[in-house]
């Protein structure tokens, strides 16, 4: 099974935090819309298997209009074979979620909604630059809920300046009360050229304290798992049967297809991504060009990305999936520069899988690094 990703590339507001490609400027909405369902087009052989997953990232996809989004949609039903059970997931921000647009999507096909609530505090949310305040991210869960939305995840940062630890345990407890089947839980990260990294750099904010984010890190493991949710991936949890299916065939090396500025494709052999310029998309495509990069992975490129995805999963490194991949001597390689990590207690071997145990997933990053062969 594969998967399409279309990124939608307008916000309202530029969070402090946020290095993705969007533009507040939404004039070019419309070229883009049609741009996209060219692409498609262009592009329609590039996966070969059936599509179980469709997922609107951004950006900002909440900004589409209920037509633009039926559009996208019905023409990817012609384009590709798309299974009737698809996960089909719109990451929306909650000033966007209103009743009328939520009929519109489920009129539209979308399933499963990524919510960006990040915190339910109004202080956090301020000095994130967010365009919803507390009580909208409230009503947008309640809403969605009564609109028949039960598949929901939503966002939530934590390790800011402005979380307290008492804030963090609370965002959680109101995810868990609200019965939040998937949570997307991500450490405050300084990206470079980003408005937080220049006010960092220029002493306008103070910097990360890794102390703070260790301890809401611990304390999400803790209580999420005693809530019944399965700690998929570093940053995701999930309650029975709610992973997310899109991002699952991330971390598995599944194919997919990006479209829309900026978006990355992957056929597992090479990988390419389109131009983050939107008007330089839209003139492209309409030239029948697309605007792209590839990189061609050698052995080793695959063999690393492998380590670096798969150690942030449950399921963790297969020794047998690397030995597949690169050989017995390489796999036999990435075992021995694990064994000190088994010694401290930062990973396990388990039935030939090396997975990371509660204390190591804070140091994914790192362990991977080490593990890559060059």
């Amino acid at each position: 099974m594969a998967g399409i990703y279309i990124h939608i590339p307008f916000c309202k507001k530029a969070c402090n935090y946020c290095n993705f490609h969007f533009s507040i400027n939404q004039k070019l909405m419309p070229e883009i819309v049609s741009s996209i369902v060219k692409e498609a087009n262009l592009r329609q052989d590039y996966l070969f298997q059936k599509i179980e997953t469709v997922y609107f990232g951004g950006g900002t996809p909440s900004l589409l209009s209920g037509n633009q989004l039926n559009f996208i949609l019905g023409e990817l039903h012609k384009i590709f074979s798309i299974d009737v059970s698809a996960e089909i997931t719109l990451e929306a921000n909650p000033d966007d979620i209103t009743n009328e647009k939520l009929a519109d999507w489920k009129e539209a096909g979308i399933n499963r909604l990524s919510i960006g609530i990040q915190s339910f505090f109004e202080e956090d949310l301020q000095w994130m630059n967010r365009a919803h305040n507390a009580e909208q991210a409230l009503a947008s869960i309640s809403n969605a809920q009564k609109a028949g939305f039960e598949n929901i995840s939503i966002d939530l940062i934590y390790g800011g300046p402005t979380l307290t630890n008492e804030h963090w345990k609370q965002n959680l407890q109101i995810a868990f009360d609200f019965l939040i089947p998937h949570l997307s839980c991500y450490a405050l990260t300084v990206e470079p050229k980003t408005i937080l990294s220049k006010k960092i750099i220029n002493k306008e904010l103070s910097d990360i304290d890794h102390e703070k984010q260790a301890n809401h890190f611990n304390h999400l493991q803790t209580f999420a798992i005693l809530e019944g949710y399965d700690h998929y991936e570093i940053s995701n949890l999930a309650l029975p049967g709610k992973k997310s299916k899109h991002n699952a065939n991330y971390w598995s090396g599944e194919h997919y297809l990006g479209l829309g500025p900026a978006a990355h494709s992957f056929n597992g052999k090479s990988r390419q991504w389109n131009v983050s310029n939107n008007s330089l998309y839209v003139t492209s495509i309409q030239q029948n060009n697309i605007p792209f990069e590839i990189e061609f992975l050698t052995i080793t490129q695959q063999l690393n990305e492998y380590i670096m995805t798969s150690l942030r999963t449950s399921d963790g490194i297969s020794l047998n999936n690397i030995k597949l991949i690169a050989g017995e001597s390489i796999s036999a390689t990435v075992l021995y520069d694990s064994e000190k990590y088994i010694l401290n207690g930062k990973m396990k071997l388990d039935s030939g899988h090396l997975i990371l145990t509660n204390q190591g997933k804070f140091y994914a990053d790192g362990i991977a690094s080490d593990l890559f062969q060059l």
